[in-house]
């Protein structure tokens, strides 16, 4: 599986080019095996590829979301979703770590994808569309719905504009992967998406939360000009206030 990519708020994709420490947990995770660091964080946090089949996250504790949570869910979602199977998981009092199996496909913000973006968007659209269809809404212990999102941001000390605190009504419940980008859809050599990564934070939530949040990083990734074309491709027309009103919320939170 080529480089896997994470994408910040302001488009940017982090790959590390230069030497990395490599953290001693992450060398006793990697059992001898070669490492290649594929992307690093805001946090400090880093990505290791193995040579024998697996990625391994290595960062610090953070207040929105830690690997234990996203082995919880992983778990959970492993039975309805192609996700990484997780190996291992674990931490100390100031870093965490977690090992997951590679599975196929590469990035849609892999070289390859974003040379070909209308292939990219299809894939990302049409794989979210997937997601929310293939999870169980009525089995989801994870909340990602509004009131749970203000409560986490103002809990990290984020003040939330009053103007976001009367969401728009649910136009469908679905489990959101809460954090839609599209380095998180992965795609097979066939251009159709393969499988799904980073879920530290999905949870139940109106499908507009991901749909805003997957569009809006088209424009990251690809350029200007792809944002409907990825609405289209999940199979609905665009509902602009729920988009707008999402996108603020994401920017915000």
């Amino acid at each position: 599986m080529p480089p896997v990519a994470e994408s910040r708020q302001d488009g940017t994709v982090t790959i590390p080019v230069d030497d990395v420490e490599v953290p001693p947990q992450v060398r006793d995770l990697a059992r001898g095996a070669a490492l290649t660091p594929v992307w690093r964080n805001d946090y400090g946090g880093v990505t290791f590829r193995t040579d024998d089949g697996r990625f391994l996250k290595h960062g610090p504790r953070n207040a929105e979301s830690s690997f234990a949570g996203e082995a919880a869910r992983l778990a959970w979602a492993a039975p309805y979703a192609r996700v990484p199977p997780l190996l291992e998981v674990g931490g100390d009092d100031t870093h965490e770590w977690m090992a997951t199996a590679a599975i196929a496909g590469s990035s849609a913000v892999d070289p390859r994808w974003v040379a070909e973006p209308a292939v990219a968007v299809r894939a990302v659209g049409e794989g979210l569309r997937a997601l929310h269809d293939a999870l169980p809404v009525e089995d989801c212990p994870f909340d990602w719905r509004v009131p749970s999102r203000i409560a986490n941001a103002e809990g990290r000390g984020i003040r939330v504009p009053d103007a976001l605190r009367e969401p728009p009504s649910v136009d469908r419940l679905v489990v959101c992967h809460a954090d839609a980008c599209c380095p998180n859809t992965l795609i097979g050599d066939d251009g159709r998406w393969s499988g799904h990564v980073d879920f530290g934070a999905l949870g139940l939530g109106d499908r507009w939360a991901d749909i805003a949040v997957a569009s809006m990083s088209t424009t990251w990734n690809y350029g200007e000009g792809w944002e409907d074309a990825l609405i289209e491709a999940y199979g609905v027309e665009p509902d602009r206030e729920r988009l707008s009103y999402y996108r603020d919320l994401w920017n915000a939170t």
